[in-house]
């Protein structure tokens, strides 16, 4: 019997306020000191709240991707031929104004084309479980022998039209911070985000690059509870990360870190508390959480992404991420939440958590290589 083909993640790369570079957001994340401040880049002066976590100087966001995608191509030692093997899967908003810029389908063609990947693209545009739909769907072509390799992109840049749609639905935090899980938080708050990854079969090792980190499980359930609140009860969340364990054929236990998809909204973050006391059992209380959109930010389509790379540059340092902002514990998250300072960790697997309006929820679960 042939053996399993396991999708490796060989090249990364990212931007978000927190600096440019992955190493800049391990860096970031760690620090734990959050990215929030006033929004220059429009005008807030009608707005509720006036903050996010936006990088001081950015360019187009078809620019700032095709950046990434060139440094993450780089990183995995990508050239000629190699890449013009990679599709592109981007994860992006639905759609400009008129006028504005390319949709997402012609952007995608037009990065791929300018970083010499295969004509071959696929667009998410499915909110906050865009990017992280596209990494399990990268994983699942490679896992099945169809490619061989896959770009995944993902960007959002904090703009006017949904910085006023969270704002005007009472989403965003009035206090000015992020309060992941705990007691008195307020909501959430944007933040720039955009990455790139490569995810290969074992076509990095033959090439003598290592592998950063192998994406062993994922999964994927919708609740359908209601437009935009969670089902209190966790279930769909807790069906994705069972099918992510699953698929990796490991128990709860061997999860040693979960960056939750924690937005600092009351209902949501009660909901994936107790998504995971349904996925994980009694395990659920002692496995470390963060979510460090508490520092860079809610990105929208390109959290899952971000949060990815985030979450795997941690394990290979051996640090587990702060949950900033954190003000007590709340009874309602029962979670060994990690606050204060990061945490020292051996742990060779980790869950990346994420969730969209319309009850969407996804789960990745990556291990060391």
């Amino acid at each position: 019997m042939a053996e399993p083909r396991v999708t490796q993640l060989t090249g990364v790369h990212a931007v978000s306020a927190l600096g440019r570079g992955a190493e800049a957001q391990l860096a970031g994340v760690l620090a734990g000191v959050p990215a929030f401040g006033a929004v220059r880049r429009f005008d807030t002066a009608a707005r509720r709240v006036t903050v996010a976590a936006t990088l001081p100087e950015v360019g187009p966001l078809g620019d700032e991707l095709a950046a990434a995608i060139e440094a993450a191509c780089g990183s995995a030692g990508l050239v000629g031929a190699q890449r013009e093997q990679c599709a592109l899967l981007l994860a992006v908003h639905g759609g400009p104004a008129p006028g504005v810029g390319p949709t997402p389908g012609v952007l995608a063609v037009q990065l791929a084309a300018a970083c010499g990947l295969s004509a071959h693209t696929r667009v998410y545009t499915s909110a906050c479980v865009s990017a992280s739909t596209a990494v399990a769907d990268a994983a699942t072509l490679i896992a099945r022998g169809d490619v061989d390799r896959v770009v995944v992109a993902a960007g959002y840049l904090v703009e006017p039209d949904q910085f006023a749609l969270f704002d005007a639905g009472r989403a965003l935090a009035v206090d000015g911070a992020v309060r992941p899980f705990s007691a008195h938080r307020r909501g959430l708050l944007l933040g720039d985000g955009v990455a790139a990854v490569v995810l290969e079969s074992s076509a990095g090792r033959r090439r003598g690059v290592e592998p950063l980190a192998t994406v062993v499980g994922w999964g994927r359930a919708g609740d359908a509870f209601h437009p935009c609140q969670p089902d209190p009860t966790g279930a769909g969340l807790a069906r994705a990360v069972d099918a992510a364990l699953r698929r990796a054929g490991l128990p709860p236990q061997a999860v040693g870190y979960v960056n939750a998809n924690a937005t600092g909204t009351p209902q949501s973050d009660a909901a994936e508390a107790a998504a995971l006391r349904r996925a994980l059992g009694p395990y659920a209380t002692q496995v470390p959480v963060s979510s460090t959109k508490s520092v860079h930010g809610h990105a929208l389509e390109a959290s899952g992404l971000l949060e990815l790379v985030v979450t795997v540059l941690a394990l290979r340092h051996g640090e587990l991420p702060v949950n900033a902002g954190w003000l007590a514990p709340d009874e309602a998250c029962p979670l060994d939440v990690i606050t204060d300072h990061p945490r020292q960790t051996t742990t060779a697997h980790a869950l990346t958590l994420n969730a969209a309006f319309g009850g969407a929820n996804t789960a990745l679960l990556v291990g060391a290589p």
